[in-house]
């Protein structure tokens, strides 16, 4: 049933791989990386809509990103953004939200899926998130979105299917075999060739009491934390007691915390035009290119005798760009960048 639909946004990441774009104060998700006037947060919302209602969102945060949150997702409750004290990794969040959503949703069914990640085909998410919906609310299974891989990257993890007997319920979904670490590029290389693996975007659909049951099972000192908030969730008393034993939890991925572990996990593969956007280089690979392989995100940008590169600049009357090949080019704040993106990996030892 729609009603009982919840999506949860992980939106914690303080991460600044987009320097000069986002910074810890302003990490990617608060950010226009795309230059259509949203942040990557309210792309994700919006991609949602239909799916689930406004009051059914919900948004796991760190306590310095609850006034960027409030201006940009207006139609969230205010009571529905959830501060963690600390950074613990996805397992406590997810945690944390799911026995939140179970004090005043017994039976909802839960999306989770990260802030910052971009969707090109819209349609497509909504009928595969929609579908999946529908085979969680109906069993005790976990179901992550497994990605067609386009190419052999050694940026994701990946999830290898058994494609031999789809589920009896729904054709569309397959038992997960196993989860894999980032590969090399060997490795890569043979998974695109074989039509079982395929990338782990972190976006898991659940039932709430799948979930905490799994919890309980293969993580008993969070689950018993969490269990023990349940008389103040929804109470003024709900933010002092997360703050006290938040910082208890195990720094944990929720994929070894649960994924790794339990029986009924299903892959649902898709190909929707998704990517994390987690370097310059795969902003470059999802924006549109010119004749030359150029992607130019920003008012009036010229380029010349240049191929492969990524200009990033929203804030400039008019850039002109003569003879670069694989470079970003950004601005941002009065401050410029321009670096090789085979490069773009060291930029962080340069960042004061």
């Amino acid at each position: 049933m729609k009603q009982e639909n919840h999506v949860v946004i992980m939106a914690g990441g303080v991460g600044s791989r987009f320097w000069p774009l986002s910074t810890s104060e302003c990490p990617k998700q608060f950010i226009d990386v795309l230059g259509v006037g949203k942040s990557l947060l309210q792309l994700t919302i919006e991609r949602f809509h239909g799916i689930c209602k406004p009051e059914n969102m919900w948004i796991v945060t760190n306590k310095m990103y609850v006034d960027k949150i409030k201006e940009q997702a207006p139609q969230i409750p205010v009571t529905n953004i959830l501060c963690e004290p600390c950074r613990r990794n996805t397992a406590p969040c997810i945690a944390y939200v799911s026995w939140r959503i179970k004090s005043q949703s017994p039976k909802a069914n839960i999306v989770v899926t990260p802030s910052d990640h971009i969707v090109t085909n819209i349609p497509e998410f909504q009928r595969v998130v929609t579908n999946s919906l529908k085979f969680t609310s109906e069993t005790d299974a976990i179901v992550t979105l497994g990605i067609k891989p386009s190419r052999p990257e050694t940026g994701y993890g990946y999830i290898q299917a058994d494609l031999s007997a789809a589920s009896l319920r729904n054709k569309e979904l397959f038992r997960v075999n196993s989860f894999r670490e980032k590969p090399d590029s060997a490795t890569a290389q043979q998974y695109v060739k074989k039509n079982f693996y395929f990338w782990n975007a972190g976006i898991f659909i659940w039932n709430v009491n799948t979930i905490v049951n799994a919890f309980r099972v293969y993580q008993t000192s969070l689950a018993k934390i969490f269990e023990s908030l349940m008389p103040v969730y929804g109470t003024a008393e709900e933010q002092a007691a997360i703050d006290r034993l938040f910082p208890e939890c195990e720094n944990i991925s929720v994929d070894y915390a649960i994924m790794e572990k339990a029986e009924e996990i299903f892959v649902h593969p898709a190909d929707f035009g998704w990517s994390d956007l987690g370097t310059w280089g795969s902003l470059q690979q999802q924006a549109q290119h010119d004749l030359y392989g150029n992607s130019s995100i920003g008012p009036d940008i010229k380029l010349f005798d240049s191929s492969n590169c990524i200009v990033h600049t929203t804030g400039e009357k008019k850039v002109i760009i003569q003879g670069l090949d694989g470079y970003v080019v950004a601005e941002h704040n009065n401050t410029l960048l321009i670096c090789k993106l085979s490069e773009e990996q060291r930029i962080k030892q340069f960042i004061d």
